[in-house]
Formats: C-alpha cells, sequence, structure tokens
C-alpha cells in the first residue's frame, strides 16, 4: 500500500502532467483508427504566422521608351517569357544539400598562484599579533597564500546530412527592385503518416534558369523544414508532460 505521503505528491504531479498534455491528449485519442489529416489549399498569405517581406531597395528608376523601338526596359526577350514573373506564378524550388562536418577539439590549461607576505614592522605592534591571530601567526609569516586551477576540455562534432528535394512554390510578394518572395509547401501522407516539406525565400529573376527552377541556394533569407506528423512521429516522441518535467526537474 502507497503511503498517504507519498501518494499525494505523486497525484498532484499525475494531475499537472494531466493537465499539461490534456489539449494534445484529446487530439491524440480523437484521431485513434484514422489517418492524419492533410492541410487544406489556401493563400499562403492568409495563414496566421505570415508577414510581408521588408528588404532594402534601391532608389527607383523611371522606365523610358525609346521611340519607333521594339524593345522595352526590363525585357529579358523577344517573345514572352515563361518563367516566373509575377504574383501567383508557380515556380521550382530544388534542395540538393549534402553536408558534412567534422571537428575535434582539445583544450588543456593549468595555473598555478602562489602569493606570500610577512608584516616584520607595524608601529611596534607586531609583537602583539598573537593576541588577535591564532599563535601560530607571526610578523613573518602573517599572509601566506596558494592556489591552483586545472581545466581540461575535449569536444567531438561529427555530423553527414543530405537531402534531395523538388517543391513547386507560388510567388506571393513582388519587390520594388523585381526580387521575388516565394513559398512552397508539400504534404505527402503514406498510410498513417504526412510528411511535410515547405520552402521559402526572396528570389531574383536572373537566377529562374530556362526550366522554371531555381536552386535553394540561390533564395537570400531562405527557410526550409522537413519533418512529418502522424503515428510514427508521434512514438518517436516524447509525451509533453515528460518534456515539461525535463525542463522544471534536468537533472
Amino acid at each position: 500500500m502507497i503511503a498517504r505521503t507519498t501518494a499525494l505528491p505523486l497525484l498532484a504531479t499525475i494531475t499537472v502532467a494531466a493537465a499539461l498534455s490534456g489539449c494534445s491528449a484529446v487530439d491524440r485519442l480523437a484521431n485513434i483508427g484514422q489517418a492524419p489529416e492533410m492541410s487544406r489549399i489556401e493563400d499562403p498569405t492568409r495563414g496566421a504566422g505570415y508577414q510581408p517581406v521588408s528588404m532594402p531597395m534601391p532608389a527607383p528608376v523611371v522606365a523610358t521608351r525609346q521611340a519607333n523601338s521594339l524593345w522595352q526596359e526590363g525585357s529579358r526577350a523577344f517573345f514572352k517569357d515563361q518563367r516566373a514573373s509575377d504574383i501567383g506564378d508557380i515556380i521550382t524550388v530544388v534542395v540538393t544539400i549534402a553536408d558534412k562536418a567534422a571537428v575535434d577539439n582539445t583544450t588543456t590549461r593549468t595555473r598555478q598562484n602562489t602569493d606570500a607576505a610577512q608584516l616584520n614592522g607595524l608601529f611596534g605592534y607586531e609583537g602583539s599579533l598573537t593576541s588577535v591571530f591564532p599563535e601560530a601567526v607571526t610578523g613573518g609569516n602573517f599572509l601566506d597564500l596558494g592556489s591552483s586551477t586545472s581545466n581540461v576540455g575535449a569536444g567531438k562534432v561529427d555530423r553527414e546530412e543530405e537531402i534531395n528535394l523538388r517543391v513547386a512554390g507560388v510567388i506571393t510578394q513582388k519587390l520594388p527592385n523585381g526580387n521575388m518572395v516565394v513559398y512552397g509547401r508539400q504534404e505527402v501522407r503514406v498510410n498513417f503518416e504526412v510528411r511535410e516539406v515547405v520552402v521559402g525565400g526572396v528570389i531574383r529573376a536572373a537566377d529562374i534558369t530556362s526550366s522554371n527552377t531555381i536552386s535553394y541556394d540561390q533564395m537570400a533569407e531562405a527557410r526550409i523544414s522537413y519533418g512529418g506528423r502522424g503515428q510514427l512521429t508521434d512514438v518517436q516522441q516524447p509525451r509533453f508532460g515528460s518534456q515539461v518535467l525535463d525542463v522544471i526537474m534536468p537533472f
């Protein structure tokens, strides 16, 4: 039988954990036996967390048209360009990341310090030190300090990442200098797991290839997210109550 003094704290802990993870638990219970729902296709600029991009812009240039000329300033060809150039146009973002880093660092630091002070004369009162300090204190050994420190640190980083993705995005904003803001989101559901890819950033029209694609490394302020949700992801993640307890009591 659990003692009352033990049962009360245990009951309080369970109650707090249940309260903190209540909403998440209700959502998971509601989706038992069902595949996770996919997000609706909607205007990304109307999302709750969407914010228009504000970037430094050069001074505006007034376009001029020459008489009897077939060429228009800003055009890239005599024929219509099929590449993305305006809000609502679609462009393919190519993400190819092959990153590898290995760092091994060791640091050793040692320091010793010794301080000694003698009080051979103190207005003739040096002989009275024993009446104030312990009997072992004399003018010759009035102060004697020593310290020693030693620090040893070792760190190692070894990681390898490889991502190959192609995501179709939409031009959501056209900046005054001609640069464009692109946002793309892709969801793929396999059985009870949804894999989600989100890309976004600022691109130049000149960097778009003839096949209407652009590489991720040509995107300024690039944001790339690859993750998922569903039964497998839910099992791999610790419970919300456990995460809260880990923050409150990390040891």
